[in-house]
């Protein structure tokens, strides 16, 4: 039955161990070398090395392999989609500042050695103590980088949780770091929501993926813990004109007219926080949104054909706008059938997507998380996620005219939501978020 028959200069860059020697430790390195953390400071020699290469990717082109971690913004916002996605929120549970920048350097470089196909120290080679876990889980071993990103973000209670300035940084908060205010629909849970930190770590390769999160987690032990993780699958977003528009798991076309990296004007104007925009440390960097979306395919797979495609307002094989025949065509939102009714119905997902003018960069996935043994059906859906210079005037204002009459509602639950703050990116030898703590 259908729904209409139912109501994205530094100096010399120092190894990833040499931060620590002659150092005194902090808390969470001595928490480590008890091998809680199963990680341990480096007391052999050198790290081995990871092949150059090794798994096979998908659209694998030559000399692509690495995408490099330092630059002006950070990589994995307007870089061309990889096919998989890590995602994972963390609280800080340390109260010592100087630890949680600590953390902050750790993983700039520990991100910047797997982003080069390298490991985050010794993975268990020639001269390893035996006595002491390898600094390298190792799963990564062999593969290669699979055009590795990882990007950082900080969420709005890194600043204050509950009326608490918890490490003298609310002056530096941006106001655009607000929570994304609640939406009609939403059926939102705390533990796939929030969180004070954000990884997002992008490959062609799930194993490269998922062994950069693991090995940042290890490195946070006694610093932070992970409060939800998400897996993604299936890029449904393009971000370069080279790509094909991927497909969402209802079967259509999802993101057509998405931002794209070579439109450098459009990411200036859209997703790159400018001078005016805020504090300094926030220049060239962005804010992410995600919402974990949940598909109710078992709806959907009912629906007919015409009811889905009028739900979109696109034919779902080609992607074309109703009514034309390309999926570039233009979108004709004045266009009539026969009836003298609108081809694009007034409450499908492209005209409301259409009708506020917002533009954000989408970089969304699928994902499953197996089964809803409760009601029988599958738990799966979209991992949305998207970049823009400013969510209260872009995604705030889109999300709430499509929550309050988007056709789609009927198929979909959202249920995780979160918004964070990703600095610009680091030059060799600096970190992530270097101005907020150094003064910027």
């Amino acid at each position: 039955m259908g729904r209409r028959d139912r109501p994205e200069e530094g100096h010399e860059e120092k190894g990833f161990l040499d931060e620590f020697r002659g150092k005194r430790l902090s808390r969470r390195e001595a928490f480590r070398l008890t091998g809680a953390a199963g990680t341990g400071l480096a007391l052999g020699a050198g790290g081995m090395g990871v092949a150059a290469t090794g798994s096979r990717t998908e659209d694998r082109e030559p000399g692509a392999e690495t995408v490099p971690f330092h630059g002006l913004h950070q990589s994995g916002i307007a870089t061309p989609s990889q096919h998989r996605l890590h995602f994972t929120a963390f609280d800080v549970t340390t109260e010592d500042r100087e630890e949680l920048r600590d953390l902050l350097r750790e993983w700039s470089d520990a991100a910047a050695a797997m982003c080069a196909g390298e490991p985050v120290g010794d993975v268990g080679g020639t001269g390893h103590s035996p006595y002491l876990p390898p600094e390298d889980t190792g799963e990564a071993t062999g593969h290669s980088a699979s055009r590795l990103t990882i990007t950082f973000g900080f969420g709005p209670t890194l600043f204050e949780r509950d009326g608490e300035d918890r490490f003298g940084l609310v002056a530096r908060r941006p106001e655009a770091l607000a929570e994304i205010p609640p939406m009609p629909g939403d059926a939102l849970r705390p533990e796939l929501s929030g969180g004070d930190l954000c990884v997002q770590a992008c490959a062609d390769d799930p194993q490269v993926a998922f062994h950069a999160v693991r090995n940042l987690t290890r490195i946070g032990r006694g610093t932070v813990e992970m409060r939800w993780s998400q897996l993604g699958f299936g890029r449904t977003s393009s971000t370069s004109q080279d790509q094909e528009t991927g497909r969402n798991l209802f079967g259509f076309k999802d993101g057509t007219n998405n931002l794209k990296a070579e439109d450098v004007g459009s990411l200036n104007r859209n997703v790159w926080v400018g001078p005016s925009d805020g504090p300094a440390w926030m220049q060239g960097g962005t804010y992410l949104v995600s919402r974990r979306i949940r598909m109710l395919l078992e709806v959907w797979d009912r629906s007919s054909l015409e009811d889905q495609e009028k739900t979109f307002g696109r034919h779902k094989v080609s992607g074309a706008p109703i009514g034309r025949s390309e999926e570039f065509d233009a979108v004709d939102l004045e266009a009539k059938g026969e009836n003298g009714e609108p081809l694009i119905p007034a409450d499908s997902h492209v005209r409301l997507g259409a009708e506020g003018g917002e533009s954000i960069l989408r970089r969304s996935y699928s994902y499953t998380d197996g089964m809803d043994r409760e009601r029988g059906q599958l738990d799966a859906g979209l991992f949305f996620v998207c970049f823009q210079r400013d969510p209260r005037r872009q995604f705030a204002p889109m999300q709430r005219r499509m929550a309050e009459n988007d056709a789609l509602n009927e198929y979909i639950s959202p249920t995780g939501s979160a918004v964070f703050a990703c600095p610009p990116g680091a030059g060799e030898g600096g970190y992530v978020g270097e101005g907020l703590f150094d003064g910027g």
